[in-house]
């Protein structure tokens, strides 16, 4: 699981998570005339109450900040976990809403529960469950919540494309060598060379100029396109599908927030990005991610 998947949406409903965790120690009833040594239970001392808002909530909560922190969503019966977990907290909230009315059951109508009303505990979970259930519902519609709660940490420095960063892939911050350099060539730390896209060090031809010994190669050779699209790593907002190469309309994986990736290709608008794993893939949502 990647936390840093997790949207402003999901912190909302892990801070009512924890609201109605509060909650469920504070007073069920609140008695009129009743002193303040009065031995009130709490939201646990009602099993309904237990079953319906506290753990429905809860596990709620947890069902959908699960489901977003994963890399592909897990089905059940044709509805993934998030679907459930809004289930969950509409019922809790539901559930509250109806001890809040009604906070003696059956007592009512027998006459014998007059000057009970709902307790700190009942009106603090009814707050909590309501919350819940929007921010649930509210987050893949509005923008706002769909930002990332946790933002991903920009790198000192760009990689170049064809080196490994030594913090593991997916960090492009770390030291490396310049592109194309080999063993016992310029390039190598602690000799002069090019690094990828830098200058050429005095004494060294230029691009497009032939070297001595050698046979002048065509001018198409010589020339470099002035556009030509140098490798870099990015970061997406929200987490997005990548797509085959080849066109086929199915993802083959998803670009977590908080996790750098390496754009090696530009087609058109579209990036061709490369996963931890090796796999290389087409983006074509490119809007608002963030460059290394």
């Amino acid at each position: 699981m990647n936390i840093r998947s997790l949207t402003r949406g999901d912190g909302v409903v892990i801070g009512a998570a924890v609201l109605l965790l509060i909650a469920s120690f504070l007073d069920i009833y609140s008695i009129d005339g009743a002193p303040d040594s009065a031995d009130i239970p709490s939201l646990w001392g009602s099993g309904s109450v237990v079953l319906g808002v506290v753990l429905a909530g809860v596990i709620g909560a947890a069902l959908v900040v699960v489901n977003r922190a994963m890399p592909q969503p897990k089905k059940v019966a044709g509805l993934d976990l998030g679907q459930f977990g809004i289930a969950f907290t509409a019922f809790a909230a539901w559930c509250a809403l109806g001890n809040i009315f009604d906070p003696a059951g059956a007592f009512d109508n027998d006459g014998g529960a007059s000057g009970i009303g709902a307790g700190m505990g009942l009106i603090l979970a009814l707050i909590a469950t309501l919350v819940m259930a929007a921010a649930a519902v509210a987050t893949p519609l509005l923008p706002a919540l769909k930002g990332t709660l946790i933002p991903a940490a920009r790198p000192a420095a760009p990689q170049p494309y064809g080196g490994q960063p030594q913090g593991g892939y997916g960090y492009p911050g770390a030291q490396q060598q310049p592109y194309g350099g080999q063993p016992g060539q310029p390039g190598q730390p602690g000799q002069p060379g090019p690094s990828f896209g830098g200058q050429p060090q005095p004494g060294q031809p230029q691009p497009g100029q032939p070297q001595p010994g050698q046979p002048q190669a065509p001018q198409q050779a010589q020339a470099q396109p002035a556009g030509d699209f140098a490798p870099f790593w990015f970061a997406v907002p929200v987490p997005r599908p990548l797509f085959a190469e080849d066109g086929s309309p199915t993802p083959i994986a998803e670009l977590a927030p908080g996790t750098w990736y390496l754009a090696v290709e530009q087609r058109g608008a579209n990036l061709v990005a490369q996963t931890q794993d090796g796999r290389r893939g087409v983006l074509q949502d490119t809007s608002g991610i963030q460059r290394g």
